[in-house]
């Protein structure tokens, strides 16, 4: 990949297209290398928590419902070369999500479901899950939750109901129903086998929540340049990302 001067060659398209950003980008990521593991698909994302949460600790409490731990990795990149739609909770979410190295629709749920919202009382983020997943819309999707526990528990249920995203990425945060929110959508992903990257206890948000998509687009970008085999259940990639670096915020 290069910039349109031709200066940068790795990742330019995907964040920083400055060779000031550039240094910075790649500076905070080797930083991050340092703190957390580079042997598999999941230690990327992981990586990327710390990097989004400014926590190296945070990186514990990822989890990864799948066959194994980067398989929501690989679905998340599968889905992005196939140019799945990414849909998020809200608009927050949305709008951090990067609109470099990938042409996958984004769109966000909030904003529908309004009348469903008003005959039951329920919130206007699940009421919106709910009606988008009428529409078909989360089917093969990259459904992405950082705000709203209610929108994680409308999709849990919709998995449950034969709804079957591509991957989840959930991090809603708060002291109401968010831990338990992402447990229960553990729990039904793995009983119906939807990969899912979630953490657990009461922190998360829509910065993260963006900051895991954006690194499944980066793997994406990765296959698509031979860097990665999405055959492979681990890589070891630390020689190659020693080298570069990327903001994808």
């Amino acid at each position: 990949m290069t910039t349109k001067d031709g200066d940068f060659e790795e990742y330019a398209d995907l964040g920083a297209t400055t060779s000031n950003a550039m240094e910075i980008a790649e500076t905070s990521m080797d930083r991050v290398r340092e703190l957390v593991p580079d042997e598999t698909l999941a230690d990327r994302v992981r990586q990327k928590s710390v990097h989004a949460t400014g926590d190296p600790e945070f990186q514990h409490l990822l989890r990864f419902t799948g066959t194994d731990e980067s398989e929501p990795v690989r679905a998340g990149a599968r889905a992005v070369l196939d140019e799945r739609p990414i849909v998020t909770d809200i608009t927050m979410v949305k709008e951090g999500i990067t609109g470099r190295g990938h042409d996958c629709e984004v769109r966000k749920a909030i904003g529908n479901g309004a009348e469903l919202a008003a005959e039951t009382g329920m919130t206007r983020t699940a009421a919106s899950v709910l009606e988008l997943d009428k529409r078909g819309v989360y089917d093969g999707a990259i459904a992405t939750v950082g705000n709203a526990p209610t929108a994680a528990l409308a999709l849990a249920d919709c998995i449950e109901d034969g709804t079957r995203p591509a991957v989840v990425v959930a991090t809603p945060v708060g002291f109401v129903k968010a831990a338990e929110s992402r447990e229960r959508l553990r729990e039904v992903a793995a009983d119906h086998g939807v990969p899912v990257v979630t953490n657990v206890g009461r922190r998360g948000g829509s910065g993260l929540a963006a900051g895991l998509t954006n690194e499944l687009i980066h793997v994406a970008s990765d296959v698509r340049d031979g860097e990665v085999d999405l055959g492979e259940t681990a890589e070891k990639s630390s020689e190659r990302r020693r080298d570069d670096g990327v903001d994808l915020e």
